[in-house]
């Protein structure tokens, strides 16, 4: 099992524990994608924070697949945009 399936099985198991319909889609690769970027452009510890805050924008927003795509590409141009990282 790869680390891909892990985390699909994962996401799956607490997005059902949530009570999320079962047909959320989610995006691992945008949302490790969006995490990387928050870590390396702000500080590590920002990355949860910034994919917590674009997942509850996006669901402010409707929810939709495009909703969470357009507050990760704020959140990913604001932290690549940082030129001060600075470690927490």
């Amino acid at each position: 099992m790869t680390t891909h399936d892990v985390l699909e099985a994962w996401a799956t198991e607490l997005a059902d524990a949530l009570g999320l319909p079962a047909d959320t889609a989610i995006d691992i690769d945008l949302v490790l994608d969006l995490a990387r970027d928050a870590a390396h452009g702000v500080a590590r510890p920002a990355a949860p924070l910034t994919t917590f805050l674009v997942g509850y924008a996006a669901g402010l927003r409707g929810g939709a697949p495009s909703d969470v795509t357009a507050a990760a590409a704020v959140a990913t141009e604001r932290a690549t945009a940082r030129g001060d990282r600075t470690e927490a």
